[in-house]
């Protein structure tokens, strides 16, 4: 692990809290586009959710699992006003106008708690898991593992809680296979694209902190990454 300034640290925790804010609400908006693949039901969330267990991953890699716990915090509440605005202002994708936040809307506001839930909840646990498994010796087990399990509880607890018994017919008839396809779409994009993007990061990562902090000493997995 690296150990940085406070003023280091502060930016750092800024800009990661920033981009899990930016991947929540485009989340938020791409899940109310559903299109057919394969002839199954999925949503175009399932594309640019996987962006925030890549960056989770990679800081508790390179700081450890408090400035990640630090982050999920940070964002819980933004996330969920985030998550509201965006899917009152652009209901199923398309703009309602910012006049439409005058009035209360259950169904999104149901939508917002569920993006709320499976954050946290996700994210938690991708931080625990991850923190158990990165001193292995093979760097691409903790980030494999804490993805699959953390997008297992983030995508079931977000679907479940948002279209269970929604007023939305498509989505409360087809929310359970929209789940599993979502599901399969994230393993597949992160286990197959981001895992070795996680790779390629952590030995760039590693260098610039190396360069920002003066410290020769990369973390182990950081250093068979580059190598």
């Amino acid at each position: 692990m690296f150990v940085l300034s406070e003023a280091q640290y502060r930016r750092c925790l800024v800009l990661l809290v920033g981009f899990h804010i930016l991947v929540i609400a485009a989340s938020n908006y791409l899940v109310q586009l559903p299109f057919t693949l394969l002839g199954y039901h999925t949503t175009w969330g399932a594309f640019s959710f996987p962006f925030i267990f890549l960056a989770t991953d990679l800081t508790v890699r390179l700081f450890g699992k408090e400035p990640a716990r630090a982050i999920v915090m940070r964002v819980m509440l933004p996330a969920l006003v985030i998550s509201y605005v965006v899917s009152v202002v652009f209901p199923r994708g398309g703009f309602a106008g910012f006049a439409a936040l005058g009035e209360w809307n259950l169904f999104v506001a149901r939508i917002a708690v569920a993006s709320f839930m499976a954050y946290v909840l996700g994210q938690l646990l991708d931080v625990h898991v991850f923190d158990r498994l990165r001193r292995l010796r093979a760097w691409w087990v903790a980030p494999a593992i804490s993805t699959v399990l953390g997008n297992l509880a983030d995508t079931f607890a977000f679907f479940s809680i948002a279209f269970h018994a929604s007023p939305d017919a498509f989505m409360a008839a087809h929310w359970l296979e929209i789940a599993w396809v979502d599901y399969v779409i994230k393993l597949g994009i992160s286990l197959l694209f981001f895992l070795p993007l996680y790779g390629v990061l952590l030995a760039w990562l590693s260098r610039r902190l190396v360069a920002v902090t003066g410290s020769a000493d990369l973390p182990p997995e950081a250093a068979r990454a580059r190598s």
